[in-house]
């Protein structure tokens, strides 16, 4: 066998003398290839591309050659007139499908529509390839390529390759030069084959990033050899002294290989990292839920802030679906006021990165909503770092509030020096009894760090209680008292009966999104 390893550049099929010069080094590699070796390979079927593979030829050159090229090169070193008939014809090759790669290596699958696709280099396979991704996606900066193939390649090839050993180990050719360990998979030799070419086309360069090309090749025949595999003995693998798995009766499977009659079937899709967009929302009604509520089919609120936001952010990003997070959440009662408070919308398999102008444009168009229920600040497009950020911050956040209070007897001065002179009130806190039938009841010990009363003019009974607790304090628990739940509560510090009417969150002190 020649050298295996000729160094060269890939080859521009448009360009007739590179292609001239990268057959001639074909001719070379293959001039030493052992005659009966690869007779045996072609008599059971096995594409040239994947002889290539096998004799540890990895350029690639051979993908950018057609069948018909490859077959007159392979054959010259091939003293035998089986090589010279009608099957080394171009649409013999076509017809017959590789028993080993199932035509993955020829560049024929069944898409998606069960269309028969077969073409002849790897550029036409990446041209097709590459105006699919055009037609989902805008633009893109570089792209990982991956592939996924049905086990039956691999048994396939192992049968191939055992045979050739229990064969040819005595040969001089096999035991200097066939190495096992060096032969390229089918995997690596399709994505070498077809990635400058992507790369040229799409513009960009491969790498390991967010943006995956994902080629997915699925075989009829592979369940039926999945069955054979667990009930024929000859198929149980024994490990060897060279690494390689051999079969105990290599001679009756490679009998056992079926002509394959149809191609893989092909899907091929593409996925982006999500996207994070993230900000501060303000909820001005107190009839719109945090997310979408729906009970019995029927709708809970006149909206959510989830949808609100949600779906004026993905048509602009292109996405397939979003997800919304937020550092905790008020009922749909509250008001969110003040500062806002800091979300996050993942946006799935977005299309298009949004610019930091038309981020400004999302923000304006949210806030132009004739509804007027949210709005939105501070809005920018955030790495993944920008979520775990907001998970570390929420546990150690603080929260202002703005409560209007009632209570059973008139309000005093002392009352308000008896509240405003508490500072970092611990509170023991048993879950609500509103919440009791989707929250474990559990004590916990939450923190008041200050309050103060202001009073409303005309009233002597109604006023506002400003407060900033502990993120996760149960304020309305901590107005009323829960039934003795919660202790000490604004009702048990006055001695008088307190309920409260009406909730606003004013702020949600966290250091992120706050410009």
């Amino acid at each position: 066998m020649a050298d295996a390893h000729v160094t060269t550049t890939m080859a521009d099929d448009s360009n007739p003398a590179a292609v001239v010069d990268e057959t001639k080094l074909l001719e070379y590699a293959v001039h030493e290839l052992p005659a009966d070796a690869v007779k045996e390979l072609i008599t059971h079927e096995v594409c040239v591309r994947c002889i290539f593979r096998l004799f540890n030829i990895h350029e690639g050159i051979y993908a950018l050659i057609s069948p018909t090229t490859l077959y007159s090169i392979i054959k010259k070193p091939i003293e035998v007139e089986a090589l010279t008939t009608n099957s080394c014809q171009t649409s013999e090759v076509k017809s017959n499908i590789c028993s080993i790669c199932l035509g993955v290596m020829q560049f024929s699958y069944r898409d998606q529509r069960e269309v028969l696709v077969e073409k002849d280099h790897a550029a036409d396979f990446a041209t097709i390839v590459v105006e699919s991704v055009k037609e989902k996606y805008d633009e893109i900066a570089s792209f990982t390529l991956e592939v996924s193939l049905p086990t039956l390649i691999t048994e396939n090839e192992s049968v191939i390759l055992s045979y050739m050993k229990e064969k040819y180990a005595s040969e001089v050719w096999f035991q200097e030069k066939f190495s096992f360990e060096r032969i390229i998979s089918v995997k690596d030799a399709l994505k070498q084959s077809i990635t400058h070419s992507l790369e040229t086309l799409l513009g960009v360069k491969s790498s390991v990033c967010d943006f995956r090309i994902r080629l997915t090749y699925e075989h009829a025949d592979s369940t039926s050899a999945e069955n054979r595999t667990g009930k024929n003995q000859c198929n149980k693998r024994i490990k060897s002294d060279n690494g390689f798995a051999k079969c105990t009766n290599e001679m009756s499977q490679i009998m056992d290989l079926k002509k394959v009659g149809q191609p893989c079937h092909m899907t091929l899709t593409c996925s982006t990292a999500p996207v994070y967009i993230g900000g501060r929302y303000l909820k001005l009604s107190r009839n719109v839920s945090q997310t979408r509520w729906i009970i019995d089919d029927e709708r809970k609120g006149e909206a959510s802030v989830e949808e609100l936001i949600g779906e004026n952010i993905l048509p602009m990003c292109k996405g397939e679906g979003y997800k919304f997070h937020a550092a905790g959440r008020e009922d749909i009662d509250v008001r969110m006021l003040g500062s806002g408070r800091p979300f996050l919308i993942e946006i799935q398999n977005a299309r298009h990165l949004p610019s930091v102008a038309s981020v400004k444009e999302m923000e304006k168009k949210i806030n132009s909503l004739e509804s007027n229920l949210v709005r939105v600040k501070h809005l920018q497009i955030l790495g993944s770092q920008g979520w775990s950020l907001m998970r570390e911050g929420e546990t150690e956040k603080q929260k202002q509030y703005a409560a209007l209070v009632w209570i059973s007897r008139s309000i005093n001065d002392n009352d308000l020096e008896a509240v405003s002179s508490l500072k970092d009130l611990k509170v023991l806190q048993r879950t609500p009894i509103r919440v009791l039938h989707r929250r474990s009841p559990l004590d916990r010990e939450k923190i008041i760090h200050w309050m103060k009363i202001e009073k409303i003019g005309g009233s002597s009974q109604y006023f506002l209680l400003h407060l900033c607790t502990q993120a996760g304090t149960y304020i309305k628990e901590f107005v009323h008292g829960d039934l003795g739940r919660t202790h000490p509560s604004i009702g048990s510090i006055l001695g008088c009966r307190a309920e409260i009417l009406q909730l606003d969150v004013t702020d949600v002190k966290m250091d992120i999104l706050n410009e």
